[in-house]
Formats: structure tokens, sequence, C-alpha cells
């Protein structure tokens, strides 16, 4: 049967809004490539998880930590010597700042080694317990409190060492993370710099200006990176012929989209698709 679709989980999550399970007690379902319609921490104590996230095999090695922003597409290739937790959580449980620095370090910095006895790991043992204790009358009110207690561990750990340490709280900064997470909610509809301009009150040119001081790449430049993305995604694991790919994506002009693919890339959408016709037919 044609693939048209990639697997989407979602509504998993209970009414909690978080879960929390053992790497090397979870079920088979992310074996198979799929996106979630939430966030998934990875934090690890020991061991050696291999898994895919958008084409890309990634590794975490002893102590480390790792996240995957929902819609990206991922599965697990290798977590049986793996211990620690899987963390499941709704986007409305993560505050606007640590949401701010997990879609700017989408494709970037995603994971991070940390010592063997950070504190994180110790917290979400706790935190595991509490889920489990379904009497407490307060109960999503403490489980909100241990997921944003998490989150803030979580997320310094995750830029202590990494190059974004720019002024995180500065105007310029918060400006071009905004910016990226429009892009990411609205590329299909949404190509041009002055419809971001517009929503986040600014002119273009200072949005340019600012975005390729802070990411050394210009603001179309990363409209342009989404809208590659999500058509190779859909090329690597989706049966769709390439017209009906740039329909998806916001594309009337099915001869427009071929050559800014092909201009982006260096290959053709057909090409591509031909040159990892063998993976794709074996990530189903």
């Amino acid at each position: 049967m044609a693939k048209t679709e990639i697997l989407l989980h979602k509504d998993e999550i209970g009414s909690a809004g978080i879960e929390i399970a053992a790497i090397d007690k979870h079920n088979q379902k992310g074996q198979v490539i799929h996106r979630d319609d939430h966030f998934m921490l990875i934090i690890q104590k020991k061991g050696t998880f291999v898994w895919e996230l958008d084409f890309t095999e990634m590794i975490l090695s002893g102590a480390s930590i790792s996240y995957v922003a929902e819609g990206q597409v991922h599965r697990y290739l290798n977590f049986e010597n793996s211990e620690g937790w899987f963390v499941f959580i709704e986007r409305a449980l993560i505050a606007k700042p640590y949401l701010e620095i997990l879609n700017a370090g989408l494709h970037s910095y995603q994971s991070v080694s940390v010592d063997r006895d950070n504190e994180i790991f110790q917290f979400v043992s706790v935190f595991e317990a509490v889920l489990k204790d379904r009497t407490e009358v307060f109960r999503n009110l403490i489980i909100h409190s241990f997921a944003d207690g998490l989150l803030g561990l979580f997320v310094r750990n995750l830029i202590a060492d990494q190059e974004f340490k720019n002024p995180v709280n500065g105007q310029k900064y918060r400006t071009v993370i905004e910016f990226k997470c429009l892009v990411q909610n609205h590329y299909k509809e949404l190509k041009q710099v002055k419809a971001y301009a517009l929503l986040l009150h600014i002119t273009p040119l200072y949005l340019n200006e600012k975005v390729k001081e802070i990411t050394g790449f210009t603001a179309s430049y990363w409209i342009q990176q989404e809208i590659i993305l999500e058509a190779r995604r859909l090329l690597y694991y989706t049966d769709l012929d390439v017209k009906q790919i740039a329909y998806r994506l916001g594309y009337d002009d099915y001869a427009y989209f071929c050559r800014f693919f092909k201009k982006s890339t260096g290959n053709t959408a057909s090409q591509f698709r031909n040159i990892n016709h063998y993976l794709s037919n074996n990530n189903s």
C-alpha cells in the first residue's frame, strides 16, 4: 500500500499533560517512523541510545540529554542497554522561555552530555514516583510544578556549554526566536520575509538584519530551510508524488517548486527520492 502520510502519534498523553517512561521498558511503537503531537525529552543515565531524527542517526552515549520537538520525524533504533527516561510533555506545559530555547536549538543543539551525578537524574526519578501516586488531592498542580522544574533543569543543561549562549534575554535574540517559531508554524502559507515582519510588527529590513546577525543566515534562508526539510521528509518517508508534495507545501506552481528544490539541494526532487529509495523503503 502506498504511504501517503507519516504516522502521527497523537492524544497519547493523559489528562496531566505529561508522562514518564523508562527507556528500557518502552514499547515498540517508537521503532516505527513517526511524528508526535508533543515534545519528548530523553534523559539517559548510562548506556547507548541510537535513534534517527529527520534522516540523521543520533547516538547518545553515557550520561546525556536530548529532545524531539513536536512534528519532527524520528524512530528508535537501539536502546537495549540504555538506562534512563522518556518524558512526554504537551507544549501547553512548557513555559515560553523554555519553549523558545528548545525551538532555537532545533537541528543544531538537540543533545548534550552531562555529568553522571547531575541533579536532573534524581529529579526525574522523584517526579516519576509522583506521577504514579494518583491519590494526591492537588495532583495536577504538583505535577505541573514538577514539570516546570524539570524543564528548567533540562534547558539549563542544554545551553550550559552551547554556542547559543547569546544574550538569551536580549531583544534581538528574542526577535529571532519568535521569527523561527512563526516559520515552523506557518511556512506552508507564508513564504515571504515581509509576511513574518508584519506578524512581528517590525520592518523586513530590521528582521533580516537581526536574523543574519544572530544566526549568520538571512531570514529567507530559514524559511526555505523549513520548506525543504518538510519536502525531504515527504519524499523520504511517503510515496506521494512530487506534484502532491508541492501542493501540500503550499505551491500551486509545480514547476516553480521543482526549480526551488533543485536550487536549494543540488538535486531534483525525483533524484533525491531515487538516491534514498532503498533507505526510505526500509523505514516502514
